[in-house]
């Protein structure tokens, strides 16, 4: 792969049953192109990064800075979390 920038996924969790769930959708769905990073909610420096992308509930996917549409209230899902740009090159 050359020196193109990777798509930035960051999967802030709580450590839930839900959240491991989320968390592997990710990562099945990512691409080399993706680099998926997991945070603990726990952590108060991730919490107030949570915050500032809009996080109101667990778990949360943000690509690319912008907060998934599936995660602003009813979870994850696949379809939409590759429209936003999951498993394709930036």
């Amino acid at each position: 792969m050359s020196t193109t920038s990777k798509r930035k996924v960051e999967i802030f969790t709580a450590g839930c049953p839900a959240c491991d769930e989320a968390v592997t959708l990710v990562k099945s769905l990512a691409c080399d192109a993706c680099e998926v990073e997991v945070l603990d909610m726990k952590e108060p420096n991730v919490s107030e990064r949570a915050k500032g992308y809009g996080v109101r509930s667990m778990p949360a996917i943000v690509i690319d800075g912008n907060l998934a549409g599936c995660c602003s209230g009813r979870g994850p899902d696949a379809d939409t979390l590759r429209a936003a740009g999951l498993g394709q090159k930036a």
